[in-house]
């Protein structure tokens, strides 16, 4: 069973400061690098990153081996994301997509592993899945292959694929155990980022 990893890093970042692309952990270890690790710890590949605002200073913190795929569009929301994201997975052979953002650096393997076997329990291609946080929806999302054209096809604006997840009625699998769930929306003293800003953000871009 394949299963691609996507992380999704082209917003702004408006809340945070800048783009959580370019954001690092106290260590001064790039998120994105943190997102990749995670995802071929929990067995995706290939792993796509996708970037927009802050793409030319992220792409160095791109772990080698994996696909960038640049959101031109990116000012338009999380939609365009993952969009692009979801073109690129079409051209290789992977059953499902498993998806997060940038902005989740405390993400452990373990809850990646716990959404993609549940998507082995049955069709891959036609798997739903979301990870759950005391019932509360988080990441990662699994979308089956069958799913990305009329996932695609629904997005607009600043929405990801949460309202494709409940109109199809996604499986939930809680995650609790693992960790919180929660992602960084606003800049803690531990995290860092680069102080390059970019002009027409728009308040609806992460």
């Amino acid at each position: 069973m394949s299963i691609c990893g996507i992380v999704l890093a082209a917003g702004a970042g408006t809340r945070f400061g800048g783009p959580k692309a370019l954001a690092r952990d106290e260590t001064g270890r790039p998120w994105i690098d943190r997102a990749v690790s995670t995802l071929s710890a929990a067995g995706c590949a290939p792993i796509i990153v996708a970037l927009g605002a802050g793409a030319a200073d992220a792409t160095p913190l791109v772990p080698g081996g994996v696909t960038i795929v640049t959101v031109h569009d990116w000012a338009e929301g999380l939609s365009a994301s993952v969009r692009a994201a979801l073109a690129v997975a079409t051209s290789t052979d992977a059953a499902a997509a498993l998806v997060i953002p940038v902005d989740v650096p405390e993400l452990p393997a373990s809850a990646c592993r716990r959404v993609i076997a549940h998507a082995g329990e049955g069709d891959p291609g036609a798997a739903l899945s979301q990870a759950t946080y005391a019932g509360a929806p988080g990441h990662p999302v699994l979308i089956g292959r069958q799913h990305w054209p009329a996932l695609t096809a629904g997005l607009a604006g600043d929405r990801g694929a949460g309202p494709y997840l409940r109109a199809q009625g996604a499986v939930p699998l809680e995650c609790g155990d693992l960790w919180h769930g929660g992602d960084v929306d606003r800049p803690r003293p531990v995290d860092q980022v680069r102080t390059t800003m970019f002009s027409g953000s728009s308040p609806a871009s992460r």
